[in-house]
């Protein structure tokens, strides 16, 4: 989830009394309750409009590339390339670690 940056604070009688923040952080604050992956429009978007493989479109959503994720997992920059190629099954303890360095579950990965 992308940190709550536009959130307003509505006070009454001087004290904090709602919290509005963007609806689609709400969607995911929703999945999240109720133990579901929830994937944002935008990473869903970048599947459809340029043919990214859903690990792919979570990495660039989270706005790093190909090179960075791969210092975060401690691999080449290639072995996420091959990760990210639609249709590959990668082991379960490299889905892990991808969803780790992304900051994501790993069932938002994978479904």
């Amino acid at each position: 989830m992308k940190a709550p940056t536009d959130v307003q604070i509505i006070h009454q009688g001087g004290e904090p009394a709602f919290a509005v923040i963007p609806y689609e952080q709400y969607l995911e604050l929703l999945a999240h309750e109720k133990g579901e992956a929830y994937v944002p429009h935008e990473v869903v978007g970048l599947q459809i409009k340029k043919g990214l493989s859903l690990i792919a479109a979570w990495r660039v959503y989270k706005g790093l590339n190909q090179k960075q994720l791969a210092d975060r997992m401690g691999v080449t920059q290639p072995a996420i390339a091959q990760i990210e190629k639609a249709g590959v099954k990668a082991q379960a303890k490299t889905l892990q670690k991808v969803a780790d360095a992304l900051g994501v579950r790993l069932d938002q990965i994978t479904k």
